[in-house]
């Protein structure tokens, strides 16, 4: 679980609900003009950018991601010392040993059986790339339409003040009704920089963050079963893959190792 994320969600959500409370509280805020023109004005415009399949399915796969409830979540570190484990296995009882291995990482799990079932080495890797890709395409395609939400949000803000403001100056000739527009106008800006700066851009970066991180794991579990697939030591296994992490955490691992 990305506990980053939440802790910034659940401070943001606290700052906003002290500064409404201080502002007079909630209804003060609430403006179904402001709720139409952002939610609708920018789902509706991208849906025009992208599919609906595309559309539909980056919801899940945002919360799946950013939110640590699937994908591929342990550090290189971590996976660089299982693989090494399941090297150990394989040395001592060969690959049909590998049946009763439990890897943490599922992407691993799924290599480790097919190494344990003898499927090939042309195989294993096809499948796992093939894996490895669609699944960083949903990832990627999920930052865009996050994106393309974000993006829309302010712009419509404005558009609702523009529209609010016009409801205004039409009702010049009744003083009483003036604050009325104006309060509905500067909510949907309001809105708007929330909507888009609070939630939907973070989440794009933050989807733009585990694409790199999940394409480096998966990119190194496929290597590490290859190499279980061809029978290597754990010592060999660990000196290539050791190439997955940054300096400072190569000089740990090989001091641990000695």
């Amino acid at each position: 679980m990305d506990f980053a994320t939440i802790i910034g969600f659940v401070g943001g959500i606290g700052v906003l609900s002290f500064l409404i409370h201080e502002g007079g509280g909630l209804e003060r805020y609430y403006s179904e003009h402001a709720v139409i023109v952002i939610f609708g004005g920018s789902i509706t415009a991208t849906l025009i950018r992208f599919e609906l399949g595309a559309f539909l399915s980056s919801f899940p796969t945002a919360l799946k991601t950013v939110f640590g409830f699937g994908g591929s979540h342990a550090n290189p570190r971590d996976l660089i010392a299982e693989i090494a484990d399941m090297a150990n296995i394989v040395r001592k009882s060969g690959p049909v040993g590998l049946d009763k291995a439990t890897p943490h990482d599922k992407f691993l799990a799924k290599g480790v059986r097919y190494v344990a079932d003898g499927f090939d080495e042309n195989f294993i890797r096809e499948t796992l790339e093939r894996e490895r890709d669609l699944h960083l395409h949903r990832v990627e395609m999920a930052g865009k339409v996050f994106r393309g939400i974000g993006d829309c949000a302010p712009a419509f803000g404005m558009i609702g003040t523009l529209i609010g403001m016009v409801q205004m100056f039409a009702e010049m000739s009744d003083p009483s009704k003036l604050g009325v527009f104006m309060a509905i106008a500067l909510l949907a800006t309001l809105y708007g920089a929330v909507v888009g700066n609070f939630f939907f851009l973070p989440i794009a970066d933050k989807l733009n963050i585990k694409f790199a991180h999940e394409e480096l794991n998966q990119t190194l579990v496929i290597d590490g079963v290859l190499q279980l697939r061809a029978g290597k030591s754990p010592a060999v296994i660990k000196e290539m893959l050791i190439a997955y992490l940054p300096e400072k955490q190569r000089a740990d691992l090989m001091e641990a190792a000695a």
